[in-house]
């Protein structure tokens, strides 16, 4: 006897896909403005004449880039108690997330900052500018023009990796899928649905990246 397709249950489970949805797109979207920026910080300080700092960074994304995301999201989570750090499932996950995609976003935006002409930097020092200044009007806009397709590519990457937070409890896209089908038994429909709302957040967000990033890219090289 042949599997019959059944979606009837889907009414009575949008809520519950629609909130699980909303909370990834809430992860994503903190993960990427805290990562994004410490980044930027990691990449400036890896290219620092301090050697120490230096190696610091170099041994933090080495350290985030060779263990499993969920290794890393277990320590946090359950590791951490031992010292009598206890988190919400929801920061946990963030901070998890965020150290993760710091680690290589950081090695991305550095790429970016290489890719800068020294020239740039040796005519804005002439006209006298700080370097602060030099780093934010000019090299910074420049490098993260070149390097934004990867850094969105990380972004998305990012939150497709989000499902694994579901295994500490976190009530994402992921957990809510695995909840309706221990209820309906309908394991394929139940995860195709889940696909397809993954699939058309990965191509919304790209797109809402892309639009962002060029007007942000556009106004900081104003």
């Amino acid at each position: 006897m042949g599997y019959a397709l059944d979606f009837g249950w889907l009414n009575g489970a949008i809520g519950m896909i629609a909130s699980g949805a909303a909370m990834t797109i809430f992860l994503i979207a903190v993960t990427t403005v805290a990562g994004v920026i410490l980044s930027i910080f990691g990449a400036a300080a890896k290219r620092s004449r301090y050697p120490i700092l230096r190696k610091a960074i170099g041994a933090y994304v080495e350290l985030i880039r060779n263990t499993p995301f969920l290794v890393q999201l277990f320590f946090i989570f359950f590791g951490l108690p031992r010292f009598g750090i206890r988190l919400d499932p929801v920061i946990a996950a963030m901070l998890a997330m965020t150290l993760n995609m710091t680690a290589y976003t950081t090695e991305i935006v550095g790429a970016g900052l290489d890719a800068v002409p020294k020239g740039q930097r040796e005519a804005a020092a002439a006209l006298g500018l700080p370097a602060w200044l030099v780093f934010i009007k000019i090299v910074l806009p420049q490098a993260l023009k070149v390097i934004f397709p990867a850094l969105t590519s990380q972004i998305i990457i990012m939150m497709l990796e989000s499902s694994v937070v579901s295994q500490i409890a976190v009530r994402e896209l992921t957990y809510e899928a695995d909840m309706l089908q221990a209820r309906t038994f309908r394991a394929f429909e139940t995860y195709f649905v889940v696909t397809i709302v993954y699939l058309g957040m990965s191509i919304g967000l790209r797109r809402l990246l892309f639009a962002t990033g060029r007007r942000a890219i556009a106004g900081g090289m104003a």
